[in-house]
């Protein structure tokens, strides 16, 4: 009896010191994120004006907006999504229905879990071999390419997960029904997991909108309102990452307000994509 309550308490004692040192750990990381988004909401917040979003990056001395900015940014994030997408649902697809069991589907999730976790920055340099040095430019869909790589690991996996969650009740009962399947994928699966599908594209989408090495490599920055895709074009991350090494107290401004509104942009993406995730779990609840 008393080796046992020996024992009873020394378990007690481990768990309780572990289970300190994991609480410490996590208000620890909290503290310094919630310093972080603190610091950036309240510098940026003072930095919102109405020229942020009606006028062109200025040169130096002068006050301007991001309204070029913002406009690069939504075209290659747009180009990434429709190049990653469509290819990362049908990669997740053939993994999930296709490729179950398989050696080869085995081994195409661990190229995909290695791109997954993959440097930005090695992305960025493999699309400027790729695209750039070969057109001889930096271009708006060179960004596009370099994010649409980021992108299309995330779209994979995500796919791959939703669609072997859904139960193999409803993918026999439509087989056994003659339905080709093809067919069986594109009106019972996808129409039982594209919550899960729409919150992979959302999550991958707010990863994608803050990189900004990448972009160094293949769009670089442009002054200028750009709309031509073959050309250098300015986008948020860049401008953010140049005006904040700059001497100019106006660019720093800049720079905060910039870091504000992409903030609250992945922010509102996180909360619709979990909001879509949460209503699909109670709706199969």
């Amino acid at each position: 009896m008393p080796i046992a309550t020996s024992r009873q308490r020394r378990r007690q004692m481990v768990s309780f010191v572990v289970l300190s040192l994991a609480t410490f750990a996590t208000l620890f990381g909290l503290f310094w994120l919630v310093w972080i988004l603190g610091t950036t909401l309240a510098e940026g917040f003072a930095a919102l004006n109405l020229k942020l979003f009606t006028q062109m990056t200025p040169p130096p001395g002068e006050s301007g907006g991001l309204l070029n900015a913002f406009f690069g940014s939504f075209v290659m994030v747009l180009i990434a999504v429709v190049i990653g997408s469509p290819i990362g649902i049908a990669a997740g697809t053939y993994l999930a229905e296709y490729a179950r069991g398989n050696r080869i589907g085995e081994t195409i999730r661990f190229i995909n879990d290695i791109l997954l976790s993959a440097p930005s920055i090695v992305i960025g340099l493999f699309v400027y071999e790729l695209v750039v040095r070969q057109s001889g430019h930096f271009s708006a869909y060179a960004g596009g390419v370099a994010l649409a790589f980021i992108l299309l690991p995330v779209v994979v996996r995500t796919t791959d997960e939703m669609l072997r969650l859904v139960p193999d009740v409803m993918r026999e009962a439509a087989l056994s029904l003659g339905i080709p399947r093809w067919k069986m994928v594109n009106h019972v699966l996808y129409r039982a997991a594209k919550a899960g599908i729409l919150t992979g594209v959302l999550l991958a989408v707010a990863r994608i909108s803050g990189e900004t090495a990448p972009l160094l490599f293949t769009a670089l920055n442009n002054q200028y309102w750009a709309s031509s895709l073959s050309e250098p074009m300015a986008n948020i991350p860049v401008v953010i990452f140049q005006y904040a090494m700059s001497p100019y107290e106006a660019w720093h401004t800049l720079a905060w307000a910039g870091a504000f509104v992409m903030t609250l942009f992945v922010l509102m993406l996180s909360i619709v994509s979990r909001t879509i995730l949460n209503r699909r779990n109670i709706n199969n609840g």
